[in-house]
């Protein structure tokens, strides 16, 4: 559990530490552009393969058993994730009207694994995805950093729900066993 902690903590620390904008800007005045993104982006790596290795050893303590309804409800939250997923890089209405698909998106993933998952090391990571989710939409929306979309269009939004729909079946079928190791449906 430690090693999760631990990428939690540097992963998290280097995503929040943008949130105060001053120091960042300091920062990136005195490293420079590209070496501040490289540090950030090698900060938030070891950060992230420290959260996968951690989670992957971390002792499976149940702290509740979620009920089969719930994992049905997650597998539902996971569409609406993909989509928000797909707007956020994309110029349409959706991206324009929420401002922030991304970490309504990370919301969404975190709070569906949080009702599918009972033990302890998964309310430790997807809890705090979901705190930070709503701590940076808090902090982002304060800042008026939302996402500007000058002249949305609908297809980029048609893109997102199609791309969002293909991505959600991929993982439901496949790709959830084949990268995390747990099939959402069982093979035949």
């Amino acid at each position: 559990m430690a090693t999760l902690i631990a990428g939690l903590l540097l992963f998290f620390g280097a995503h929040s530490f943008s949130m105060f904008r001053a120091a960042r800007a300091r920062l990136v005045e005195r490293l420079g552009a590209l070496p501040y993104r490289g540090l950030y982006s090698v900060v938030s790596l070891i950060g992230f393969v420290l959260i996968v290795l951690g989670y992957g050893d971390a002792p499976r303590v149940e702290l509740w058993a979620p009920p089969v309804w719930l994992r049905h409800v997650a597998m539902l939250l996971l569409l609406p994730f993909f989509v928000l997923l797909i707007a956020a890089y994309v110029p349409g209405h959706i991206k324009a009207r929420l401002g922030n698909p991304m970490l309504l998106s990370l919301k969404t993933w975190a709070f569906a694994h949080l009702l599918a998952n009972g033990d302890l090391a998964s309310m430790v990571l997807f809890g705090s995805f979901l705190a930070f989710g709503v701590v940076d939409l808090i902090a982002v929306k304060r800042s008026g950093r939302s996402a500007q979309v000058a002249a949305p269009r609908a297809v980029f939004d048609g893109l997102a729900l199609g791309a969002g729909l293909v991505l959600y079946v991929l993982f439901v079928v496949r790709l959830h066993g084949w990268l995390i190791g747990v099939p959402l449906i069982a093979p035949p």
